[in-house]
């Protein structure tokens, strides 16, 4: 059979691959995608998506336990953990089905199978019928990554899970041990200590959550622990005794070595890029620590062959993912694109209390060389957050001392991963101080607070 010619052909069909592809078609390109599993990614199906909605059912959980202070009764509160799945499953299939009408309508062929490039401007794909061979004058690798597998701490499905074993849980722990800090492991920590796991949580660095700013670290450590959870830093699980009750898990921290049991861990320490099998090696593509380097408009080296999202590197974030998938399919139409900076990507953790932030640490200013104004403002000051019973957070702004620049903004509490878009909008019009002292924030509502921090660093905050 004949080789089936397009313009752009996109392997992998999560949120940096499907936009890419869409954003092509729109482009009036004859557009493919190929996929091996499911259409939206891990995102949707295993990741960002259902996540959240376990997060919400947890979120409403802890509401109903609270019910008393908002002047209600609520009695009898549980809950059917197979439920909460089932309502997560529910969110990401309707998704999912979504990604596959967006693409049906933009006119993109979708092909189910396993991509390999065999040689440049060419794509062989196994599918379930036999091989199918693609000619594209542009490839955009769009594979992803998948959880990083430490040596002796494998995920097994039973006692030792995957973020994916977590989605869907064999069992309720009892006594869990989350192995990692980042957003991943921290949201799982919160999921699971809301509905009543006694929680522990393992990391290596000196702090939780260690890619946010210091202070914004520690604010929410202080939360955790309040909610019940032990955190141990600078630590290391060195094994994991498995046995069909439990497992027994020997950490280090401070050089001893203690052993503790639990009854369920989750491994939760980093991703690796999906490169194996495309045939990278052959192109000349270089891969390092198993992320395909590229430019900063995504070019791997390789003539018309691009990488973007997980597989390109950090920061592993499929809204990142999208921006770049929309960036190379504009630059392969002739279009003037936009680099995706990663000072400009915002981060959303959705534990609880939520973390969000973007642009420099106040500790990176410094480092970068930056004299910097810093500006504070906690939520027990502000009238909608009492109001809402959710008193408890920190917005926290850094500005370049000579110029007003926003450098970075950094946040903890209800909401945040909503507020922290005015600031990010700030930043890409290169809002100085003085247009957010100008700007008039709606009363009552949360964003005052990012208009106080501001103030604040000025020395000008009124309620505090």
């Amino acid at each position: 059979m004949a080789a089936q010619s397009f313009d752009t052909v996109v392997i992998g069909a999560g949120p940096g691959g499907y936009v890419a592809a869409i954003r092509a078609a729109q482009h009036g390109q004859k557009v493919a995608i190929v996929e091996r599993e499911h259409l939206g990614g891990i995102c949707l199906n295993w990741g960002c998506i259902p996540t959240k909605a376990m997060l919400r059912s947890a979120e409403v959980f802890h509401l109903m336990e609270r019910a008393k202070d908002f002047g209600l009764k609520a009695e009898n509160i549980g809950y059917d953990l197979d439920a909460v799945v089932k309502r997560s499953r529910g969110v990401a299939k309707q998704l999912t089905s979504g990604v596959g009408h967006l693409l049906k309508k933009n006119k993109v062929t979708v092909i189910m199978g396993s991509a390999t490039i065999p040689a440049k401007g060419r794509v062989k794909v196994e599918t379930d019928k036999g091989t199918e061979d693609l000619t594209a004058k542009n490839i955009i690798l769009a594979t992803g990554a998948r959880a990083r597998d430490l040596p002796g701490l494998e995920a097994d499905g039973k006692r030792v899970w995957s973020y994916k074993h977590a989605l869907q849980p064999p069992h309720m722990p009892k006594k869990l041990l989350v192995i990692g800090s980042g957003a991943i492991g921290i949201e799982f920590a919160s999921f699971f200590n809301t509905l009543g796991a006694d929680t522990t949580v393992v990391e290596v660095m000196d702090r939780v959550l260690p890619v946010e700013d210091a202070e914004i670290s520690a604010f929410a450590q202080k939360a955790f622990e309040k909610q019940g959870m032990k955190i141990l830093s600078k630590a290391t699980v060195k094994q994991l005794d498995r046995s069909d009750a439990k497992v027994t898990a020997h950490i280090e921290a401070g050089g001893k070595v203690e052993k503790h049991d639990f009854d369920t861990v989750i491994s939760a320490v980093g991703i690796v890029g999906n490169v194996e099998g495309l045939g990278l090696d052959a192109l000349g593509v270089t891969v390092d620590r198993s992320h395909v380097v590229t430019d900063e408009y995504c070019r791997t080296g390789v003539d018309g062959l691009y990488a973007i999202g997980d597989i390109a590197g950090a920061p592993w974030l499929a809204h990142k993912a999208s921006h770049e998938g929309v960036m190379v399919a504009d630059l392969i139409a002739g279009q003037h694109a936009h680099p995706v900076k990663p000072e400009s990507i915002p981060g959303c953790t959705y534990c609880h209390p939520q973390v969000a932030s973007v642009g420099l640490t106040e500790a990176q200013a410094q480092e970068a060389g930056h004299k910097v104004k810093v500006g504070r403002f906690p939520f027990i000051g502000n009238g909608k957050a009492i109001a809402l019973g959710e008193s408890e957070g920190l917005i926290k702004t850094v500005f370049d001392a000579a110029t007003g620049e926003l450098l970075g903004a950094h946040m903890i509490g209800a909401e945040v991963t909503e507020l922290i878009q005015g600031y990010v909008v700030g930043q890409k019009l290169e809002t100085t101080e003085q247009d957010l002292f100008e700007t008039v924030f709606p009363h009552p509502t949360l964003s005052e607070m990012m208009h106080e921090s501001a103030l604040d660093a000025y020395d000008r905050v009124i309620h505090m």
